[in-house]
């Protein structure tokens, strides 16, 4: 309603400016006759005609400018909810897939093993790891539910959470070392990259090759973290549960995103996962 009651005030306005040039006008044509005004009024709407066109090319550079700003503003807004979707589907991933994996190769160690003390320890480890995938679950739902940046995030995981990660490996049955060398300071991003990694190929580990020996490695080699996830392939007959492979393909692209690599393949007996991260933080 506003710009509508402006509008004829600015008609009311061009009206006099308009009145006036007409003036002036008929007073040069008496004044000098009809070459006269035209030697005069000539070149002068030539210059306002340069100068309308200037004005007009200005507003439109501006309006286009304007424009291309908005347009770049929901391609970056697209982007962050498209990152903050993957990286949600990362966590809804980890959370899942290691407590249901690690109950069910609890529950599959403890048939094969046939001791009813082994089977009620298992039931135990499967009771824990049932309450603690509900948690997170309940965590990254409250997370799903909050609008805006301002509401709670996930914990960020970082190196001292390594044992945590491995002796969580043990329960299921899987014999995992862990060997953390000195490597300074590292950012925070090359930390959740090592721990996901650890995590999610101690979760292969577990789904695929059952009970076994493996040995967990992080050391620095010049600016490069090195995570090395290394088994000795099963002790016996293991029934293989499929996967996706989502997991390694994420933990490629969280690789890739911080400059780094994956490799992940058979090598000796077992099995072997590589990451090598770039961070001169501590190097």
């Amino acid at each position: 309603m506003q710009e509508v009651r402006q509008r004829p005030a600015r008609r009311s306005r061009v009206w006099p400016v308009t009145g006036v040039a007409l003036v002036v006008l008929a007073l040069m044509l008496l004044l000098t006759g009809a070459e006269g005004v035209l030697a005069v009024v000539m070149p002068s709407l030539i210059a306002v005609g340069a100068i309308a066109l200037a004005a007009w090319a200005i507003r439109r550079s501006h309006t286009d400018r304007v424009a291309y700003e908005a347009r770049l503003t929901r391609w970056a807004a697209a982007e962050a909810v498209l990152a903050e979707r993957l990286r949600l589907a990362g966590d809804l991933h980890d959370i899942v897939s290691h407590g249901l994996g690690l109950i069910t190769v609890r529950a599959a160690a403890a048939r094969l093993n046939g001791d009813p003390a082994e089977a009620t320890a298992a039931l135990a480890d499967i009771e824990a790891a049932g309450r603690d995938a509900t948690a997170e679950l309940r965590r990254m739902l409250t997370v799903l539910r909050t609008a805006g940046d301002a509401g709670p995030r996930l914990p960020m995981e970082d190196l001292g959470g390594l044992p945590a990660i491995v002796s969580g490996a043990r329960a299921t049955g899987v014999r995992a070392r862990l060997t953390l060398d000195p490597v300074g300071a590292v950012s925070q991003g090359v930390q959740v990259a090592v721990c996901r990694t650890v995590r999610e190929a101690l979760h292969n580990v577990a789904r695929h090759v059952g009970p076994s020996d493996v040995r967990v490695h992080v050391y620095r080699d010049g600016d490069t973290v090195v995570t090395t996830v290394h088994d000795g392939g099963p002790d016996g007959p293991w029934p293989r549960t499929p996967g996706a492979g989502h997991g390694l393909d994420g933990l490629r692209e969280r690789a890739a995103g911080l400059g780094g690599t994956l490799h992940a393949g058979p090598v000796e007996n077992g099995f072997r996962v590589v990451a090598r991260i770039p961070d001169r933080a501590g190097a």
